[in-house]
Parts: C-alpha cells; sequence; structure tokens
C-alpha cells in the first residue's frame, strides 16, 4: 500500500428519508479541524437514491466536495449495497481518513467498509486529533507524525484508549453523535459534486426490506434537552426519580441519569449520560447525587452551567460544576422546586 497516493478527510454523510442526519454535520466541523494540519480538503460522501439536492446543505456545514453516489438501489439504508457504494468511493478516490458516525447505521457500515477495504477502525470514538505516533518517542521505533489519533473509551468506559492505524489507509473511525461540535453554517456556500456510481447488481447478500416500522416515542432525546436534571445512585431508589422529575418540569427541562442508576434497572439506557452512554451540551446541567466519576464528567462536562447536589462535599462533581450545594438532596430539591414554581407564578 503506496500511503502517499491517500489524500483528504472524508467523512459518511448519513440520510434517512432524504434527511441529513445531525452526525454527519458534526463529522464535519470534526474533519475540517482535523485538514487544517494536513492541508487537505474534506469531502463528504452522500449515498442514497434522489439525494443530489442534499448536497448544498453539507457545503454550508463545511464539506468542499460531495461524491454523491445515487441509485433506486440505495433508498433504504441496507448493509450490502451501502457497503459496496462506500467502498467503492474509497478504492477510488483514495481518502487518508474516513470518519463515520456511530449510529446504528454506522456500526453496521463502518466494520464491514472497513474490512473490504483492508484496514482497520477505531469505533465509538470521542476524541480525534491529528498528531505523532508512538504518543511517546521509543528508542529505536521510528515517530511518525500527521497521524490520526483516535480516542475511546475501553473496558466498560473504566480505560481510555488512544489508537493509532499508521500503516493502513485510509484510517477510518465511528464517532459518537453528541461529541463533536458543528461549525456555524455559511449560507449560500457551495461544494464541487462528484457523481460516482460502481454499478449494483443484487446478489445473495442483499437482504429484501419487506416492511418499515418506525417507533415513536413519547421520550425527549436528552441530546437535544436545552435543561437536564440528572440522577445518580444517589437518589436513594426509583420511586425518588419523582422529586427530580418535578423539578425538570418546573423548569422546562428532562431527566436524565448515571449509569449506576441504568445497571440498577431504575431508568432505561436512552436516557444515560457518559462514556458508555450519550454525550450531552445543555444549556444547564444538573447533577443530582452523582459523584462524578470520569466516565460520567466525559459525558457533560461540556454543558453551559453545571449545578451539583450531592450530601458528600468531596465529590467529584464539584471541580467541574459551576455552582455546588452540599447537604441532602430530598430536601433540597423540592425546595428549589417550590421556589422555581413561586418565581414563574410572578410573571
Amino acid at each position: 500500500m503506496n500511503l502517499e497516493e491517500y489524500k483528504g478527510v472524508y467523512i459518511f454523510a448519513q440520510q434517512v428519508d432524504n434527511e441529513i442526519s445531525s452526525i454527519s454535520y458534526e463529522l464535519l466541523g470534526k474533519a475540517k479541524e482535523l485538514a487544517e494540519p494536513l492541508n487537505a480538503e474534506v469531502t463528504a460522501v452522500l449515498i442514497g437514491s434522489g439525494v443530489k439536492g442534499l448536497a448544498d446543505s453539507l457545503a454550508e456545514y463545511g464539506a468542499d466536495k460531495v461524491i454523491v453516489v445515487d441509485d433506486p438501489e440505495l433508498k433504504d439504508y441496507r448493509t450490502e449495497p451501502y457497503a459496496h457504494a462506500l467502498s467503492s468511493v474509497i478504492n477510488e478516490f483514495k481518502p487518508e481518513i474516513m470518519l463515520v458516525g456511530a449510529t446504528a447505521i454506522g456500526r453496521d457500515l463502518g466494520p464491514t467498509v472497513s474490512a473490504r477495504v483492508a484496514t482497520g477502525l477505531t469505533a465509538d470514538c470521542t476524541v480525534l486529533d491529528i498528531g505523532d505516533f508512538p504518543l511517546n518517542p521509543i528508542p529505536g521505533q521510528e515517530q511518525l507524525h500527521n497521524q490520526l489519533l483516535m480516542t475511546r473509551p475501553a473496558f466498560g468506559g473504566n480505560t481510555i484508549a488512544t489508537i493509532a492505524c499508521p500503516n493502513n489507509r485510509p484510517q477510518m473511525a465511528t464517532v459518537r453523535p453528541g461529541v463533536m461540535q458543528k461549525i456555524e453554517p455559511k449560507k449560500g456556500a457551495k461544494a464541487d459534486v462528484i457523481e460516482f456510481n460502481p454499478g449494483f447488481t443484487p446478489n445473495n447478500r442483499y437482504v429484501t426490506i419487506k416492511e418499515i416500522v418506525k417507533a415513536v416515542s413519547d421520550t425527549v432525546d436528552i441530546m437535544d434537552a436545552k435543561i437536564l436534571v440528572s440522577g445518580g445512585r444517589g437518589v436513594g431508589s426509583p420511586e425518588n426519580f419523582k422529586i427530580l422529575e418535578e423539578l425538570a418540569a418546573a423548569i422546562g427541562g428532562t431527566v436524565s441519569c448515571s449509569r449506576a442508576v441504568v445497571d440498577a434497572g431504575w431508568k432505561p439506557k436512552d436516557l444515560q449520560v457518559g462514556q458508555t452512554g450519550k454525550t450531552v451540551r445543555p444549556n444547564v446541567y444538573f447533577a443530582i447525587g452523582i459523584s462524578g466519576a470520569i466516565q460520567h464528567v466525559a459525558g457533560m462536562e461540556e454543558s453551559d452551567i453545571i449545578v451539583a447536589i450531592n450530601k458528600d462535599e468531596d465529590a467529584p462533581i464539584f471541580d467541574v460544576a459551576d455552582y455546588g450545594i452540599v447537604g441532602d438532596l430530598n430536601k433540597i430539591v423540592p425546595a428549589l422546586t417550590e421556589s422555581i414554581k413561586a418565581e414563574l407564578a410572578k410573571k
């Protein structure tokens, strides 16, 4: 493999029902950052049927080029035709870096494609940087520059691993949604659009979609919430979450939780914040009865304002909190709720 042939930072621009997924814009923001030290262009790979009209929105969020693979076989996501499309793009255009969102689609597509193009893949990354590898020089071993350093939680979130792929290209990673920042869109921006179709011949690996059933959730995605009231093991019981729900209702927020709460069966996994849950960036984050383990903090430390309530004055959560209250949450939270209700009643 001639590594010098591989240039540019590419992202898989996921779309569902001809609507670009938010993760695609997040990946473009990170791709722009990674491309700068490499003096490289950012390219979005858009796969689907009748999707060419979506290219401009990708340009507005940072794509210099958009490679469009448009075919009726790509109308709905299926592993085989999508993997054929993306691996064909990689083999034809030779990107140095290929980023895919760690969504349900990306977790299926990324490993399949990396195997086909004979490269490695680091899954569920939370940090991406360009730097030297090995991180620290090792006597007798060449330190390579301008490598993609891919950081992800390992062993259930108890360890942070930084991984590189120095001998193969592209350097591939799936990236956790909500971790990377979108850039401010440049309205009216246009990208070079390249239409590419490798041809699709259905075979015995093409599944047939009989029916698509879309689930309707009555809960707000915590990644979209502006105010989160998050509870940990210190809340005491699933029944005691009622006082957090009352606070959330008073301030127009959403309840979330720590991993310990999910492990105990008190709340569902889709409400979990942290390295093994979701990464959130609300305007206000209430951490109630949460000790502040690094795995949890990694999922919420970018919140604009963090308010911690904990009876342990030495709890690590106070190190990242903007405001901290030491005391019994069973007394503090109801009092806070009533105070907020009283203030709102005056308006």
